[in-house]
C-alpha cells in the first residue's frame, strides 16, 4: 500500500518487505532451540538499536518482553496480542505498563483487561488466493482443523459426528504437551467414520477446507480469533463453532455457519450446513476478513496514534 515495511524475523521467512534475519529458522521449528528466550531478547535488542529509523514500531511479541525497553517509545508502538488475556499472571503486568498502546484481535480477547490503553480492534485477514473459493465441495465429510488439546474440543466434534452420522476429517497437530491427551482420549476413537490425517502443510489446506461441507469448531476456551474459521470461509466453507470467545464475531448465524450451545444443538444443525450457500459464505469472507482490510485498519491505527501524540505535543 506504498509504505516501506521491514520484518525482524526467521530468516526463513516468505515476505515482500525488507527482511532482517534475526535466526536462521522459525524457532519451533529448529531442533537445536531449547528455550526461545535467549533469540526473542536479541531480536528486540536489534529492533531497540535501530528504532530511530522508523515511525512506527508494531510488535507480535507475546508474552510483551518489549515493553520495558521500549517503554518511553511508546508514541511510536503499538503491540498486537494474540493470545489469551484470562491468565491473572498477567494483570500486574499490563498495569505496570499501562501506557502501552494495544491492539485487540477481537473485542472479546480485551474483556478481561478492560482498563490496558486499547486502541483498536483489527480482525484477522487473508490474501484472497490463499484459500481459493470452492463451490462445489466433493468430500462429503466435516473437517476439524487444529490443535489437539482438550480446549480445542475435538472430542465435542467427534461426539457430534457420531451423533448426526456424518464422516469427520480431523488435520491436526500433536504438541509434546498434548501426546499422551491424544493416545489416552483421541486415538481410541479413531476408525471407521472418524479419520485422523495429522498436520497438514500450508498447501494442503485449501483442498482439506475447500472441499469439506462444514468446519467443526467446538472450542472450549475463549478463543481470542480462530484462523482456521476465515480459512474454511475463504473456501466457502460455512463453520459450525460453539459460542464462545471470538466465534460470535465472525461466524453470522444462518449465514457463514451456525453458532451453538451444545453438542446436541450441533447435530441437529448437522444436515442444515450443506444448504448454505457458499457463494454468499464467500462473500462475507471478502467483505470482513481479507488481508487488504486488516492493512487498511492498521494504517487507520497508525495515523490515528500520530494525530494523537502529535496533540498531545502542541
Amino acid at each position: 500500500m506504498g509504505h516501506e515495511v521491514t520484518l525482524f524475523a526467521s530468516a526463513d521467512s516468505s515476505t515482500r518487505a525488507r527482511l532482517l534475519a534475526c535466526v536462521p529458522r522459525a524457532l519451533r521449528l529448529d531442533p537445536a532451540v531449547r528455550d526461545p528466550l535467549p533469540h526473542l531478547l536479541l531480536m528486540l535488542e536489534r529492533v531497540r538499536q535501530r528504532a530511530h529509523e522508523f515511525d512506527v514500531l508494531h510488535f507480535h511479541v507475546e508474552p510483551p518482553l518489549h515493553f520495558p525497553l521500549f517503554r518511553g517509545m511508546e508514541r511510536k508502538t503499538v503491540t498486537t496480542l494474540h493470545g489469551r488475556l484470562d491468565l491473572p499472571d498477567l494483570q500486574p503486568l499490563f498495569r505496570e505498563f499501562g501506557e502501552m498502546p494495544l491492539i485487540s484481535i477481537s473485542d472479546s480477547q480485551r474483556r478481561p483487561l478492560p482498563g490496558a490503553h486499547w486502541v483498536a480492534t483489527v480482525h484477522h485477514g487473508l490474501a484472497g488466493d490463499v484459500c481459493p473459493f470452492n463451490p462445489a465441495p466433493r468430500g462429503a465429510y466435516f473437517a476439524f482443523l487444529g490443535r489437539v488439546s482438550p480446549e480445542k474440543g475435538l472430542e465435542r466434534a467427534i461426539a457430534i459426528a457420531r451423533a448426526a452420522g456424518v464422516r469427520l476429517r480431523i488435520a491436526a497437530k500433536v504438541d509434546k504437551t498434548d501426546e499422551k491427551y491424544f493416545s489416552e482420549r483421541i486415538a481410541p476413537q479413531i476408525g471407521g467414520q472418524v479419520e485422523c490425517l495429522g498436520e497438514l502443510g500450508e498447501g494442503d489446506k485449501p483442498a482439506f477446507l475447500g472441499n469439506a461441507t462444514a468446519l467443526v469448531f467446538p472450542i472450549d476456551w475463549p478463543e481470542p480469533f480462530g484462523l482456521a474459521m476465515i480459512e474454511a470461509m475463504a473456501c466457502g466453507t460455512p463453520v459450525l463453532a460453539w459460542r464462545n470467545g471470538a466465534a460470535p464475531e465472525i461466524v453470522e448465524h444462518g449465514v457463514s455457519g451456525f453458532l451453538v450451545d451444545s453438542q446436541e444443538q450441533a447435530a441437529a444443525l448437522v444436515p442444515r450446513m450443506a444448504r448454505l450457500d457458499r457463494a454468499q459464505v464467500r462473500a462475507r469472507y471478502e467483505a470482513r476478513f481479507t488481508s487488504a482490510r486488516m492493512a487498511r485498519d492498521y494504517l487507520a491505527v497508525y495515523r490515528a496514534l500520530g494525530r494523537r501524540y502529535a496533540l498531545r505535543a502542541v
